[in-house]
């Protein structure tokens, strides 16, 4: 059977400018649900993703198409080269987005007005243009201009002064937590943008700012900042209101706990056992929740991770073993709900694809196609979609404004 797909995203078109992973993980959604989504770079600018050192012996070996990242978040996309630094790439660009219905770019803010471009540029070839911008801290303010990467954003928003342990130094999670998040809200933004064009056919400016984006994340140490004068304290795994509450030794892995009921702490009760018979006044609980954790570790590392979230679950206790990358593709509920779809991909062969999080009519969206080789798109998009002649098409790529394989800008300058 085939997907549903949204209705009002067929027929959009959206140029992707952006590298990395906010813009590109905000644009795949919009791709996975049925938007046409053309994704610009250039051989000597690529997408960074694609790899973040370049050599001769890194191109010839094909590695710019072999970078997991990469394929991750650019699968459903056209692949379009062409170098914005000419004339000719930028009027290229411009008659596409005069074809389009969005833009979306996540440089830094000081990137595209060197390159004569922006939303005002854009509006003058297709007046009801949307445009996403995300850069790390937003198109206004006094750090518009700053640089900054997932990491840069997390701090920027607080968050590592509330995790790690009391005795730690603010302590980042180090996964570039602030381009996942981005991405998700960006994704959000652009699908409330484009909703409104296709209602009343006017076009605008989204400015998309990571670290505000980050804040809900934070949202407790803010609150309680403003109502207390105080930040809260970093516990770790522990919880403040709750125990035992955190990550637990397994005969194979790790659990992780969070017993926040009665319900949930009888549950645990009933598989370590008459020991943990002293701690049953919550407060009790928490004041001496070393004590409680030394015993709930003490059965956890006599089980199996698997049997041990069972048997706690089967008690009404939430608990989970804390899967790791490896188990991800032969997880038995991800298996059940279709999330891996197995592709092949030129230059690597085979690989999974992670489907989108969400089921519509209780069926995953598809993935027509795996992330696109560099320039893999020219000729549909600038000969089919931009009628240039194919002679024309030949001396771009004569000139290097477009091309298919990656080259080293100190090359490209000869």
């Amino acid at each position: 059977m085939t997907t549903q797909l949204p209705e009002f995203l067929q027929n959009l078109r959206i140029v992707d400018l952006s590298m990395g992973w906010a813009g590109p993980l905000a644009t795949r959604h919009l791709a996975d649900m049925g938007a046409e989504v053309i994704k610009i770079e250039s051989c000597t600018r690529f997408d960074w993703f694609r790899g973040w050192e370049a050599s001769q012996s890194w191109i010839d070996a094909n590695q710019a198409e072999k970078h997991p990242p990469f394929l991750a978040m650019n699968r459903n996309k056209k692949g379009v080269t062409l170098d914005l630094s000419t004339e000719r790439g930028r009027d290229l660009l411009l008659r596409l987005v005069a074809r389009s219905d969005a833009v979306v770019e996540n440089f830094p803010s000081t990137v595209l007005p060197k390159l004569n471009l922006g939303y005002e540029v854009f509006r003058g070839v297709k007046p009801e243009i949307v445009m996403l911008s995300m850069p790390g801290f937003g198109s206004t303010g006094p750090w518009k201009d700053y640089r900054a990467y997932g990491s840069t954003t997390e701090q920027a928003a607080g968050l590592p002064h509330l995790s790690g342990r009391p005795e730690w130094p603010p302590t980042m999670v180090h996964i570039a937590l602030g381009d996942a998040i981005a991405g998700l809200n960006g994704a959000a933004a652009l699908l409330v943008a484009l909703r409104h064009l296709k209602r009343t056919g006017k076009g605008q400016f989204v400015d998309l700012s990571h670290a505000e984006c980050l804040f809900p994340l934070g949202a407790h140490g803010i609150a309680e900042q403003a109502l207390t004068a105080s930040a809260p304290p970093r516990l770790g795994n522990k919880s403040r209101f709750y125990a035992p509450h955190g990550v637990y030794p397994c005969e194979d892995g790790w659990i992780v706990i969070q017993a926040e009921t009665e319900e949930h702490w009888t549950g645990v009760k009933a598989l370590v056992g008459e020991r943990l018979d002293e701690f049953d006044d919550p407060q009790e609980r928490l004041a001496r929740s070393d004590e409680v954790d030394a015993l709930v570790a003490d059965w956890t590392s006599r089980q199996l991770a698997d049997d041990a979230m069972l048997d706690l679950q089967s008690n009404g206790t939430p608990a989970a073993l804390v899967r790791k990358s490896k188990h991800l593709h032969r997880d038995r509920h991800f298996q059940a709900r279709g999330v891996w779809d197995i592709r092949d991909r030129e230059h690597i062969g085979r690989i999974p694809n992670a489907v989108a999080p969400y089921r519509i009519g209780g069926w995953a969206l598809e993935i027509a196609w795996v992330a696109p080789t560099l320039g893999k798109h020219n000729e549909d998009v600038l000969v089919d979609l931009l009628r240039l002649p194919q002679r024309e098409l030949d001396k771009l790529e004569l000139e290097g404004v477009i091309g298919q394989r990656p080259r080293l800008r100190e090359a490209a300058k000869k």
